[in-house]
């Protein structure tokens, strides 16, 4: 079980700020979008420009491949706009 962190526009859609999710403890980053985006479709909007930050590192949707801990922190992180 991992924490998901939503921020931003990933909290409006998903309509809560942080859940506690069962997910495979090997995963990559873009099978684990698409867990979360099982759970709250209304996320599919925002994948091509998401980031995720894993243990408060920045990983992008792709193949790389991730080894999750209980209890680790997986936030999803929206474009920040303004300037």
């Amino acid at each position: 079980q991992v924490s998901v962190l939503y921020f931003a526009r990933s909290a409006e859609l998903a309509g809560l700020r942080c859940e506690t999710l069962s997910v495979p403890r090997q995963i990559t980053s873009l099978q684990l979008w698409e867990e979360i985006v099982k759970v709250h479709p209304r996320l599919a909007v925002i994948r091509d420009q998401v980031v995720f930050a894993v243990r408060q590192e920045y990983v992008l949707l792709g193949d790389q491949l991730l080894l999750l801990q209980p209890g680790d922190e997986v936030a999803i992180i929206p474009p920040i706009s303004g300037g």
